[in-house]
């Protein structure tokens, strides 16, 4: 954990004790997330690169907590807004509920989830607004054509591009210019959330509860439907797109009066450019950065372009032509580079006095890193009885400056290794840190490096602290 943040976590709740924490995974951000279990409760520290996307978070969400909206409770933030603690929601996501529904269809219970879920949009879309300084907003305050153009050439730099198939700019830009008349022909003064989709929405005594929303901006509320309702991998039926669109239209005619055929139409526009927004996403985060849950999202959302073009929207005929070419081209879905990967790591924290770790994969070993030239905190007596895994210990090798720099230069080569041994379709490879007693500084450094790993491979971690008789398995994102 992040030093800032046990700090801001001790200067919050006053508790000396170390607390115990574990690194929240994500899939598309620049934050690190933390759960820290103190004595009484629990908490999410957030370290985020961009200051003013950490701004904006922050105040919507006071905002938006004044309002009575179910956001997460900001509890303390450091001076300079790149740290801060909130509210934990726990651990289950609508997107989990979705994922596990049977036979295609949702229990009770989860489809009245679903349904609230659509219910408290127009909330947030018009009470969030009254009042906002929508200059608090990041990267822009308001949806315009330029912002529009922003995911339309989004959609063409890192998908269409990446994908490879052959296509007119100039027939390309006619109907991105006919989009984006369409798109902005209302006046609004309603908040859109931008990204409003199932794994945004947590789940706690059976409500549903709204995070990262950081994005939003002044916008039209289309935006926010289109972006829930054709989410790629909910793969709705059209049976229960029009039950989820008429449960929101229902709750919207609290606030304005709606002609349901007017917003449908309207609606479909929205649907087209979110699917061209998150194919861009989809095609930067899996042809880009090879990460196979988005390459996964590929084909259900191309179904849904194609679909809309060829029914609702047929004004739009060279995208249709587009999503056909894209369709049928056979690499979207099966290119080899990207397929699942069968890896698994292992890494090792280990005493020289006991001797370096077997490999019992039956490879003959790995890599072995020596950490005994890093300053040891064992040899000071507030640490003798801590490990590498206690915040005051990552506190001293961090403040120490030494261990960094060795750890960026194994970074490096393990990120190399671990890429060709996927291209390759290795089954196993293996690290170990060794150090005096391995308790403070090999353990440190083989946990940063599992973390590491698993955060930008999303394959399969083995990781044994030998000394310490603590062995964690974390699983494979990709499956």
């Amino acid at each position: 954990m992040e030093k800032e943040l046990f700090e801001l976590y001790k200067s919050y709740t006053s508790d000396e004790l170390i607390p115990n924490y574990e690194l929240i995974t994500g899939s598309g951000s620049n934050r690190s997330y933390y759960r820290i279990v103190g004595k009484k409760n629990s908490y999410i520290g957030v370290k985020g690169e961009s200051l003013p996307e950490n701004h904006a978070f922050i105040s919507l969400a006071k905002h938006f907590k004044k309002k009575g909206l179910p956001v997460p409770e900001v509890y303390t933030v450091s001076n300079d807004e790149q740290f801060y603690l909130q509210e934990d929601l726990g651990k289950t996501s609508l997107f989990d509920i979705i994922q596990k529904r049977n036979k295609n269809d949702f229990s009770l219970q989860d489809k009245d989830i679903l349904l609230k879920t659509i219910r408290l949009l127009p909330h947030i879309q018009y009470e969030g607004a009254e009042g906002l300084d929508f200059s608090i907003c990041y990267p822009v305050s308001e949806f315009d054509k330029k912002t529009v153009f922003w995911d339309l050439n989004y959609f063409k730099y890192c998908f269409l591009k990446l994908s490879s198939i052959d296509f007119s700019e100039v027939e390309l830009e006619k109907e991105f210019e006919k989009l984006a008349h369409n798109l902005l022909k209302e006046d609004n003064d309603t908040f859109m959330y931008r990204d409003f989709q199932s794994r945004n929405v947590m789940i706690k005594n059976g409500n549903p509860y709204f995070i990262d929303f950081q994005g939003g901006r002044k916008g039209p509320v289309y935006y926010d439907v289109a972006s829930f309702v054709w989410q790629a991998k909910a793969n709705f039926s059209k049976e229960e797109r029009k039950e989820l669109i008429d449960s929101y239209l229902s709750e919207l005619q609290k606030f304005k009066t709606i002609d349901s055929n007017s917003f449908y139409k309207q609606l479909n526009h929205f649907v087209l450019f979110r699917t061209l927004q998150v194919l861009g996403v989809y095609g930067f985060r899996g042809y880009y950065e090879k990460k196979r849950h988005f390459l996964e999202s590929i084909s259900f959302a191309l179904n849904n372009l194609q679909e809309l073009l060829l029914s609702e929207l047929t004004e739009y005929p060279y995208l249709a032509h587009l999503s056909k070419k894209l369709i049928e081209k056979q690499e979207i879905n099966t290119i080899q580079e990207y397929k699942e990967s069968s890896l698994t790591v292992t890494i090792y924290s280990f005493s020289y006095k006991k001797g370096i770790p077997e490999d019992t994969s039956g490879n003959g070993g790995g890599f072995v890193f020596d950490c005994r030239s890093i300053h040891n905190p064992g040899k000071y007596d507030e640490y003798k009885q801590l490990t590498g895994l206690d915040a005051p210990v990552q506190q001293f090798l961090e403040n120490d400056g030494e261990i960094k720099p060795f750890l960026e230069h194994i970074f490096a080569l393990a990120d190399a290794s671990v890429k060709k041994y996927i291209e390759r379709d290795f089954t196993h490879l293996m690290f170990s840190f060794g150090c005096t007693g391995g308790q403070h500084r090999s353990v440190y450094s083989a946990q940063k490096l599992a973390e590491y790993l698993h955060q930008k491979f999303g394959v399969k971690i083995e990781l044994i602290h030998q000394e310490q008789g603590i062995q964690t398995m974390l699983k494979n994102k990709n499956n």
